[in-house]
């Protein structure tokens, strides 16, 4: 999908993913506006280390913060919800979403973190720097870890997860397509 100055959130949305985090903005415009196509739990949870905000441009989701004063935010149509730097959470949508997430376009350090179904303990946690790797990069390799090495998907309770379907996420193509523009600008 080509970056513009203006799109079709709801006609950009048709081939958009879950979780896919696509900007959509061109190239210099900060903060940087993130489009995804929820259809199901996000298989982790993302901590970032600036400000973010979310925004439900269709259906309901709720977003689940694991530390901070607030624990849930429920989301529908026209929500914003802001996220402080720091903040570890995830997006659980009730039925398929649309949503924005509004990032620095320099946004520095995330983590994505595995958390126990059972228990709430941290499984596994990785921290990458967004400004050297693309997101969707970092995702996919952390993912495949998580998903290679039982030792990381068992937790301390006895409780052994399930390692992450890849099969519907889009971060693999993202990379490719996102990189293939960046190798066209440096030209």
């Amino acid at each position: 999908m080509p970056r513009k100055h203006m799109l079709d959130t709801y006609e950009a949305a048709r081939d958009a993913g879950p979780y896919d985090e696509y900007p959509v903005m061109v190239a210099g415009v900060d903060p940087q506006l993130h489009l995804s196509r929820n259809d199901r739990p996000q298989p982790f949870h993302l901590t970032f280390q600036k400000d973010s905000v979310l925004v439900q441009m269709s259906g309901k989701a709720r977003i689940e913060m694991t530390n901070g004063a607030v624990r849930y935010f429920d989301l529908v149509p026209g929500d914003y919800a802001y996220i402080p730097a720091g903040v570890t959470h995830r997006v659980v949508p009730q039925d398929t979403s649309i949503m924005y997430r509004y990032k620095a376009e320099h946004a520095g350090l995330e983590a994505v973190t595995f958390f126990c179904e059972h228990c709430h303990a941290i499984l596994f946690q990785e921290t990458f720097d967004a400004d050297t790797e693309l997101p969707q990069a970092g995702y996919l390799r952390i993912v495949d870890a998580f998903n290679q090495d039982d030792a990381l998907r068992t937790c301390d309770c006895g409780q052994v997860h399930e390692p992450v379907d890849l099969a519907s996420y889009r971060w693999n193509e993202i990379v490719a397509e996102l990189s293939a523009v960046e190798t066209e600008a440096a030209w």
